[in-house]
């Protein structure tokens, strides 16, 4: 006979039915972002909304948020699975891709620069960011 409550499941079980490993399951957990309760033997063990929530925590952090971000999120964000967004957090989503378009366009930068380097054969002159320039300080945007 099982410890675990015939409602709730193992750990086990629900790192199986979504594919998380046990360790990234008992991080979230520990984090807050999943609701487990202690079984007979000690263990945690989960309702099945859990699967929903472990699946669109991974979906979060596979485009970006952190857990921390995650944890603020409200549960029309956390608790259902393939939330593509809601009200309160449209504006998080917007920053974050603003941030990816960032990192986007000055990876092309470099890019650039790396294959201009290859076929000249020599490395063009680095071009000075606003942080660099005389008179500005590092840390400092838009100034």
């Amino acid at each position: 006979m099982s410890a675990v409550p015939a409602d709730l499941m193992s750990i086990g079980a629900l790192a199986r039915e979504t594919g998380a490993s046990v360790r990234a399951i008992r991080h979230y957990d520990a984090h807050g972002l999943l609701a487990s309760v202690r079984a007979g033997n000690g263990y945690r063990a989960f309702p099945a909304a859990a699967i929903a929530q472990v699946r669109q925590v991974r979906r979060l952090i596979a485009a970006g948020f952190s857990l921390a971000e995650i944890r603020g999120f409200p549960d029309c964000m956390r608790m259902i699975e393939g939330a593509a967004s809601c009200p309160q957090t449209a504006q998080v989503q917007r920053e974050r891709l603003a941030s990816l378009e960032r990192q986007i366009a000055d990876l092309e930068r470099r890019r650039a620069r790396l294959r201009a380097m290859l076929a000249e054969g020599v490395a063009p002159p680095v071009p000075q960011v606003a942080a660099e320039r005389p008179g500005r300080t590092a840390g400092r945007r838009g100034a």
